[in-house]
C-alpha cells in the first residue's frame, strides 16, 4: 500500500540519511519561514486566531507563540504560528504540488520539538519528513484538486502529521494511523477568495493543528484509516478526478522534493509571480515606464485563471495580492510587489487603472507545463503602438534562479520590520541562531527565554 510505504519513510528517516544540500536547503526554508511569521503580528484575521488560541488554551507551556513573547500548549502555538506566516503571502510554495509547506510543517516542528526537548537535527529531519509527505500527497491529489480545494490546508494535515510523528518517535504503524486521522481532517476551499474572507489563515491554523492533534493521538493507539489517501472513500475519491498514486511514492530516499521548493520574492500569489518577472524583464529591456503600457496580456496556466479570476476589483490588501492586475499594476509602478507597496497603493487610482489593463488568456504550453514548471509569458501594448513580448521560465526564487543566503537573511529581517515581530537585535540573533540550528542540542526559545 502507497500510504503505509509513505508512512514508513516519514517514521524511519533520520538526518544522516538526508544529503547535505538538502539539509541546507531545509534551513534556509526555516530562516525564510520564520520572518513570515513575525510578519504575521498584528494582521487582523491572525489576531483573532490568536486570542482565541489564548482564550482556549493554558498560559503557560512549552512552546512559543512568535508573535506574542508567550508560550502555550504545542496545538495552540503551532496553529498560531502557522495563520501568522501565511498572512503576508511570503512563505514559501512547491511548484509541482502547489503546495505551501513552511507555514504548516515549520509551525509544528518547532512547537513540539520545544516540548520535546528535541534536537536542532531531530527538528530539520522531522521537517524534511513533513516537506516530502506533503509535497508528495499535493502531487498525488493533481490539478483537479486544485481547482477547488486549498492544497495546504489538505495535504498540509498530511504534513503536519509527519512532522509531529517523527519527533515523537512513531513507528511505522502508528504514522500511518496519524496519517488516517489527519487526513479524514483535511479542509480549505477557494470560494474564500470572492469575499476576501480570513479563511486561508484558518486554513493553515487547522491543518498545522489537526496534524499535530493526529501525531499525538498515534501515540497513544489511536486508529485512522489504513488507506486514508487511495482508499475507495479516501480522499482521491472525494477530493480528486487525476489522483496519480505512484506520485506517493515516487522516488523516496532518492528524490528530495524538499530541495525542489521556491522562494517567494513578491508579496502575492504565486501565480502572479511569473507574468510579473516577464513583464519586468520587458520594461527593463525597452526602457518602459507604467506610463507607457497600455495593455498588457499575461499567458498563463488554467490554475491562475481558476484562482485569480474570481478576484475583479479586491477590497483589501490580501484579496489583492490574488489579482493579476493590481500585482502586474505595482511591479510596474514601482519595480517590485512587496508588503510596503500594497499597504499603499494596491487601491491607488493609478494602480486601478493599470490594473483594468492587465487580462489573462489561457496559454497551452504554458498550461502543459504546470504545475512542474511556472513559465511567465506577457504581450505588452505600448501606447506609440509597439506590440513586446516577455518571457520567464524561473521566476525570482525558483532552485534555479534562488535566493542567496544573504537575500533570505535580509527578506526574514524585513518581514520581522514589517510585522514588528521581533526588534532588528532580536530578529538577527534569532536567524542567527536557526542557521546555526543543526548544532543546537536542545531547540530553545527563540524569541523567549
Amino acid at each position: 500500500m502507497t500510504t503505509a510505504r509513505l508512512a514508513a519513510f516519514a517514521a524511519e528517516l533520520t538526518f544522516d540519511d538526508i544529503p547535505a544540500p538538502v539539509v541546507g536547503k531545509t534551513e534556509e526554508l526555516l530562516v525564510d519561514w520564520f520572518g513570515s511569521a513575525l510578519a504575521g503580528k498584528g494582521a487582523r484575521a491572525v489576531e483573532t486566531i490568536a486570542r482565541f488560541a489564548a482564550a482556549m488554551g493554558p498560559g503557560e507551556g512549552p512552546s512559543e507563540v512568535l508573535i506574542h513573547r508567550s508560550r502555550t500548549s504545542p496545538y495552540l502555538a503551532a496553529m498560531v504560528n502557522a495563520a501568522a506566516s501565511h498572512v503576508a503571502e511570503q512563505d514559501d510554495v512547491h511548484n509541482g504540488s502547489v503546495f505551501h509547506p513552511a507555514t504548516i510543517v515549520f509551525p509544528v516542528a518547532l512547537a513540539v520539538a520545544q516540548a520535546t526537548g528535541a534536537s536542532g537535527r531531530r527538528l530539520l529531519a522531522a521537517s524534511v519528513a513533513g516537506y516530502e509527505v506533503g509535497i508528495r500527497v499535493g502531487e498525488f491529489l493533481g490539478r483537479s484538486h486544485y481547482k477547488v480545494f486549498h492544497t495546504t490546508g489538505t495535504a498540509g494535515t498530511l504534513a503536519a502529521a509527519a512532522t509531529a510523528g517523527h519527533l515523537l518517535g512513531l513507528d511505522a504503524a502508528q504514522m500511518q494511523h496519524a496519517f488516517g486521522s489527519a487526513g479524514t481532517q483535511s479542509s480549505g476551499l477557494w470560494e474564500f477568495l470572492r469575499t476576501a474572507a480570513d479563511s486561508k489563515q484558518l486554513h493553515t491554523a487547522h491543518s498545522a493543528a489537526a496534524g499535530l492533534m493526529a501525531a499525538y493521538l498515534a501515540r497513544e493507539g489511536f486508529t485512522g484509516a489504513a488507506q486514508i489517501l487511495e482508499g475507495p472513500q479516501g480522499m482521491a475519491a472525494g477530493m480528486s478526478t487525476d489522483a496519480d498514486p505512484s506520485r506517493l511514492v515516487d522516488g523516496l530516499g532518492t528524490r528530495w522534493a524538499t530541495a525542489e521548493t521556491s522562494f517567494k520574492y513578491h508579496a502575492s500569489c504565486r501565480h502572479t509571480h511569473p507574468a510579473a518577472d516577464a513583464l519586468l524583464q520587458v520594461m527593463g529591456a525597452h526602457s518602459l515606464q507604467a506610463g507607457d503600457l497600455a495593455r498588457v496580456v499575461t499567458h498563463v496556466h488554467q490554475g491562475a485563471i481558476d484562482v485569480l479570476g474570481p478576484v475583479v476589483d479586491p477590497a483589501t490588501v490580501h484579496q489583492s495580492k490574488f489579482s493579476m492586475g493590481t500585482v502586474l499594476a505595482l511591479a510596474a509602478r514601482h519595480g517590485h510587489a512587496g508588503l510596503s507597496e500594497f499597504d499603499a497603493d494596491f487601491s491607488g487610482p493609478d494602480t486601478r487603472d493599470l490594473r483594468d489593463k492587465v487580462s489573462m488568456e489561457l496559454d497551452a504550453e504554458v498550461d502543459a507545463a504546470y504545475p512542474r514548471r511556472w513559465i511567465g509569458k506577457v504581450t505588452v501594448h505600448t501606447r506609440d503602438g509597439r506590440v513586446l513580448t516577455g518571457r520567464v521560465d524561473e521566476p525570482k526564487g525558483d532552485p534555479g534562479n534562488t535566493l542567496s543566503r544573504e537575500e533570505i537573511t535580509a527578506k526574514a529581517l524585513r518581514l520581522a520590520a514589517y510585522g514588528k515581530g521581533a526588534d532588528p537585535v532580536q530578529a538577527r540573533a534569532a536567524i542567527e541562531a536557526l542557521w546555526r540550528v543543526a548544532d543546537a542540542p536542545v531547540v530553545g526559545g527563540l524569541l523567549t527565554v
